[in-house]
């Protein structure tokens, strides 16, 4: 058993409990490997944000449980390296879709887990949240539970039909579940292709795809039924254009990729959504980056040369997350 405590690391309780009171969001970055990482504790540090560091079941799958636990620990000293001399850094585990994965996270060292049961039928959903907030809490690790389906795919989850969150069961379902933090469905989706050509319009004048709004009213339904109660949106990527033009002008191929607007984003995140999941962009970021290198320097072969770039990359976009979009900056002193 690995206490996240001894590794440095806190779990969200506090800091949502600020965010809500303070109207920002505390920004959820996934990642894979040590680039990502540097560049989230990089922009961390560096605007003294609250951050999360998210794992999905595959992301765990690939990086190995033991060294992500040591890249935790690592990644706590390193913002005390950059001057951060009290981090707030969650290790939360995304998208558990299991007791026995949530309890293995546990035992390892996260400091939150999310139980995603939304698929399942309600009095499933509430009976396997409970089951995960239980053991967790005995450790002191926070819970997130999913109210609603988002559509969408990215790593193991994906739903081809979404349907929103229903207002009127959110007493019901956390004060059942005991979880900490509900996500909700309100129109946002996962990965870089949210939304189908006919659910938007398109501009005139550049021909790209507008998405059509989030579903605010069932947001502030939910926020008159759980006053003051932690938010999360998912599927939050706002899928970049500029990351969008460099992958196509450099061999890649995504059409009519396209987001969530940032502005909704802001809107959002001052309400009660203090925990705002993002991970396409950085993909974005980073694919953007190495393909540009591998298009204008074929001949180079030195991963430091084009991961290096990535990394750069990421972190002037999550720097861009935590002070232009969530908010989150200077709330870490």
């Amino acid at each position: 058993m690995v206490s996240y405590k001894d590794l440095g690391l806190v779990n969200t309780r506090e800091m949502f409990a600020k965010a809500v009171k303070g109207g920002y969001a505390i920004p959820a970055f996934n990642f894979n490997n040590m680039e990502q990482l540097q560049a989230i504790i990089q922009a961390a540090a560096e605007t003294k944000s609250p951050v999360i560091l998210q794992v999905s079941k595959g992301a765990r799958n690939y990086a190995n449980q033991t060294l992500l636990r040591y890249m935790a620990e690592g990644a706590v000293q390193y913002a005390k390296e950059l001057g951060w001399e009290h981090p707030q850094i969650v290790l939360h585990l995304d998208h558990g879709d299991s007791f026995e994965l949530c309890k293995s996270c546990v035992d390892m060292g996260f400091s939150s887990v999310m139980i995603d049961a939304s698929s399942k039928p309600y009095e499933e959903n509430i009976a396997l949240t409970k089951q995960v907030v239980d053991y967790a809490h005995k450790y002191d690790v926070t819970v997130e539970a999913e109210l609603g389906v988002l559509a969408g795919v990215e790593d193991e989850v994906s739903a081809e039909e979404s349907h929103y969150t229903r207002p009127e069961e959110v007493i019901d379902f956390s004060t059942r579940s005991g979880c900490d933090s509900l996500a909700i469905s309100i129109g946002t989706s996962h990965g870089a292709y949210k939304f189908k050509p006919e659910q938007c319009k398109r501009d005139p004048k550049t021909g790209r795809l507008v998405p059509p709004p989030l579903a605010f009213d069932v947001l502030h339904e939910i926020e008159k039924k759980l006053p003051g109660f932690p938010i999360v949106l998912h599927g939050s990527s706002s899928v970049p254009q500029e990351y969008v033009d460099i992958i196509n002008a450099h061999g890649g191929k995504l059409p009519d990729a396209v987001g969530i607007p940032e502005e909704q984003l802001r809107e959002a995140s001052k309400s009660a959504v203090c925990k705002i999941n993002i991970d396409s962009d950085s993909r974005l970021a980073m694919t953007a980056a190495v393909r540009k290198v591998f298009d204008e320097k074929p001949g180079e072969f030195d991963p430091r040369k084009y991961l290096g770039p990535a990394r750069d990359e990421m972190k002037k976009l999550y720097m861009h997350k935590i002070v232009g979009v969530l908010g989150s900056d200077g709330k870490a002193l």
